[in-house]
């Protein structure tokens, strides 16, 4: 494969990296901010689904906008918003200010999202779209993965004899070293093409023709340049492109598609395992310093598996990957909640002794009472600690108080992780990138990808709430029922689009 496509797959899905990062580190962050703000469970759901929220706004336009002054100039404003919202985050002193800078990382995210698929399909061949595109999800797991890397060192770190970190400040050190990537990615979007096929869109054919050229060579980029240029005529009233054009009959099969698959992406639960990731390992009373080490577990996994499906995607194909993963991921949520439906919860008169906050003997009524439901056994503990006295002690209570096969929840959480990661998690943009013809692939995109987000927000805002009051188990069947329904839906309506240029894919699904 060539190192120019490589190389500037890999720049362009830097913003993957940057939304991976920003999911991961909330979840060390919020361990902290959270009772920092004394904040209820909406009021950190808030605060984690915001950039989600934000976002399913900018995948709507920014697909639009991209089809009227590129997708370059539109990329190189996401790269300016990432640091922005970075530095904010970094120096905020309130629940509000920190809400509304990762309002901001939200329209970078969510537009990154969108182009990146977006602009790596437009200069790829059918040959390599798959594992070009993929990229991106590369760099969503590995930002997950340096992340959790980065929170596990940064509460490690965070001593009551480390003079330099607190828990007041530690939190903003977490989010302020996102500027770093951002600041990076900006720098880079400067060094690569337009895409191509945007510029056979604007009649800029001498301009497309030499980018084809400079990225596949004389041989494979007159065949580029045939393919795209047999198809050209079908484009040109791109900006005349209005919203309800989109649900013509024509375009009924590859919209219903992958409206499936966008909100089953993110209607499982993925976003709300990555986001409080630290606060679903302390459910297991593994302890708060195993918890964040588990995040930096998690995220190999994911890194290992979407390196799987870069080998498998061009090989196997998208519906047996999206198939073999949903499948998968069904059976790994229910894993998960069999495994919480099983716990106990107990504290003694020794355990409550050794606690080390100040009112820890408020405990002592409820010692020896075994309890078999999570919901019961939290609420009676907010009751007599308030909310951010136990917020900030959950950790080690739960150690304490648990007794559950710790080892089948991770194995399921992990399960899930994985097979998320070779089939919804990347395949997903990458089908989304093929389905749609130049002309509508904008808008198209950008629609699914508003209900994606949409969905990602919804799940995470009630996240919280879901656990405190439905509890651990049925939080997590209701994700392994919704997988299993997906499955048989996607069995019935999933193409195959391996190895097809995007103009072959056009003429054999727009009917």
């Amino acid at each position: 494969m060539n190192k120019k496509l490589i190389f500037i797959a890999s720049v362009v899905s830097l913003g993957g990296f940057l939304f991976g990062f920003d999911a991961g580190i909330i979840s060390g962050v919020m361990a902290y901010a959270g009772p920092e703000f004394d904040l209820n469970e909406l009021q950190s759901g808030w605060v984690v689904s915001a950039p989600s929220f934000a976002a399913m706004f900018a995948m709507l336009f920014s697909g639009r906008i991209s089809d009227l002054i590129g997708r370059k100039k539109v990329l190189i404003v996401v790269a300016l918003l990432y640091a922005i919202s970075a530095l904010f985050s970094a120096l905020a002193t309130t629940y509000e200010m920190l809400y509304i800078a990762r309002i901001i990382g939200g329209l970078a995210f969510g537009a990154a999202l969108v182009l990146a698929p977006m602009y790596i399909a437009e200069i790829s061949s059918a040959e390599n779209r798959g594992k070009l595109v993929s990229l991106q999800q590369l760099n969503i797991v590995f930002g997950f993965f340096v992340a959790f890397l980065s929170n596990y060192f940064f509460n490690k770190y965070n001593t009551p004899d480390n003079t330099f970190f607190s828990d007041t400040n530690v939190w903003k050190w977490m989010l302020g070293v996102e500027l770093i990537p951002a600041t990076l990615y900006f720098i880079s979007l400067f060094f690569i093409p337009k895409s191509p096929r945007w510029l056979y869109l604007k009649g800029q054919f001498n301009n497309a023709k030499k980018v084809i050229l400079l990225l596949h060579g004389p041989k494979k980029g007159a065949l580029e340049i045939a393919i795209i240029e047999a198809s050209i005529e079908k484009s040109k009233e791109n900006s005349k492109l209005k919203l309800n054009e989109l649900f013509k009959r024509s375009l009924g099969y590859i919209l219903f598609v992958g409206l499936v698959v966008g909100v089953l992406q993110q209607i499982t639960g993925i976003n709300a395992v990555y986001f409080y990731a630290t606060s679903i390992f302390k459910q297991t009373g593994i302890g708060t310093d195993a918890a964040f080490s588990s995040g930096v577990l998690l995220s190999t996994i994911s890194v290992i598996f979407t390196f799987l499906a870069i080998y498998l995607i061009d090989r196997m194909g998208r519906r047996p990957l999206l198939l073999i993963g949903t499948a998968g991921i069904s059976l790994s949520l229910l894993i998960c909640s069999y495994g919480f439906n099983q716990a106990t919860y107990q504290l003694s008169k020794d355990q409550i002794s050794q606690f080390e906050f100040s009112n820890a003997n408020a405990l002592l009524p409820l010692s020896d009472k075994i309890y078999s439901s999570d919901v019961t056994f939290k609420n009676e503990l907010k009751t007599i600690l308030g909310n951010q006295a136990y917020s900030k002690n959950d950790g080690a209570i739960l150690e304490a108080a648990t007794t559950i096969n710790a080892n089948l929840v991770l194995f399921g959480i992990l399960g899930f992780i994985a097979c998320f990661a070779f089939s919804l998690g990347p395949v997903m943009w990458v089908l989304l990138s093929e389905l749609y013809p130049l002309k509508y692939r904008g808008l198209a995109i950008g629609v699914i990808a508003f209900i994606n987000s949409l969905i990602s927000s919804l799940v995470q805002l009630v996240f919280p709430w879901e656990l405190s009051n439905f509890g651990n188990a049925l939080t997590f069947f209701i994700f392994g029922a919704i997988a299993f329904i997906g499955f048989f839906v996607m069995l019935k309506i999933l193409p195959e689009t391996k190895g097809k240029s995007l103009e072959a894919l056009e003429a054999e699904f727009v009917t």
